[in-house]
């Protein structure tokens, strides 16, 4: 069985003391639950929302999703319409959204739970949240570009934006932290953002590559930027001078790790794993009534050449 699978099965038993099979509920064939998603626009968020419509669909359980196509209002207006139907319970995938209070205060006015996936709504209340260490995230891969460049080098990073998206923030900061104390180091951040993309990762790459020749090392706050960013070193002729190091654990970059070239490091962060630590949160508070713990983080391991066969799964969501 591999790695990505069994951290799973470590997740979902971290934040349930109950047998996962959700289907055994008499009553689980009536249950239905909104996934409410901010944006559809990118991997990472389709594999959250798809691997909660796939434990529904295995429980029995009806899973409504909805798309607000990165609009805050809309996002609020799904949620009244699935409020408005009755639903058991709703799971937010906010995406870049920082805050989403007339959503959050309509479920609670409704008096039912809403768990958060990944992003941590910074106002408003909601029954659990479960996600990543986002500082550690960017910590572990800044001791990662310390220790290959010797201490000495130049390193770009690319941001996904926009300016005050928290998880980019704490990612960055958490890099940044390491580096810092490495003097022989020198960052260079775009100025613009990539969007969270492979498209804008190639972009702000292209840009960076014809401002500084001397680039050793490029950080990305989520794998989609540094797949278009390896392209972008690649079309320039100088993969072998740059590598590079993502966050998320996206299998694309998982293959690229396990091809040996200079995509280098990643930490996991995977949709997969996500989406089914938020259904399994939604269903044990439906399931028991119990007040659960308030906020829950997902381990995220460091990914390299020397790690990557145990995580990678081709036929992966995500």
């Amino acid at each position: 069985m591999r790695r990505l699978t069994a951290m799973i099965g470590v997740a979902t038993t971290m934040l349930a003391a109950v047998a996962c099979g959700s289907g055994d509920d008499a009553g689980s064939d009536q249950r239905t639950i909104g996934m409410v998603n901010f944006t559809l626009g990118a991997p990472y968020f389709i594999g959250i929302s798809k691997t909660v419509e796939r434990a529904g669909d295995k429980a029995g359980v009806d899973v409504r999703v909805t798309d607000a196509k990165g609009d805050a209002a809309t996002l609020t207006s799904n949620v009244s319409e699935l409020l408005a139907q009755d639903v058991d319970g709703v799971i937010i995938s906010g995406g870049p959204l920082e805050a989403a209070p007339a959503a959050l205060n309509a479920i609670k006015q409704k008096g039912i739970p809403v768990v958060l996936v990944d992003r941590k709504f910074q106002t408003g209340e909601y029954t659990s949240w479960v996600g990543p260490d986002n500082t550690a995230l960017g910590e572990q891969n800044g001791e990662f570009i310390a220790e290959k460049l010797g201490g000495t080098g130049k390193v770009a990073i690319i941001k996904g934006g926009p300016a005050d998206n928290s998880i980019g923030i704490a990612r960055t900061e958490g890099l940044k932290s390491v580096l810092d104390k490495e003097s022989g180091i020198e960052q260079v951040e775009a100025p613009d953002f990539g969007e969270w993309s492979s498209d804008g990762g190639l972009r702000v790459m292209e840009n960076l590559l014809a401002r500084h020749a001397d680039i050793d090392a490029v950080f990305c706050e989520n794998d989609s930027m540094c797949l278009g960013a390896q392209k972008a070193v690649a079309d320039a002729g100088r993969t072998a001078a740059i590598f590079l190091a993502g966050v998320d654990g996206q299998k694309e970059a998982l293959a690229a790790i396990a091809e040996g070239g200079n995509y280098a490091v990643t930490g996991l962060n995977n949709a997969v794993e996500m989406g089914n630590a938020g259904y399994e949160r939604l269903v044990t508070i439906l399931d028991d009534g119990s007040t659960p713990e308030k906020d829950t983080v997902i381990p995220s391991p460091q990914i390299t050449g020397e790690n990557v066969n145990e995580y990678y799964d081709p036929n992966s969501e995500f």
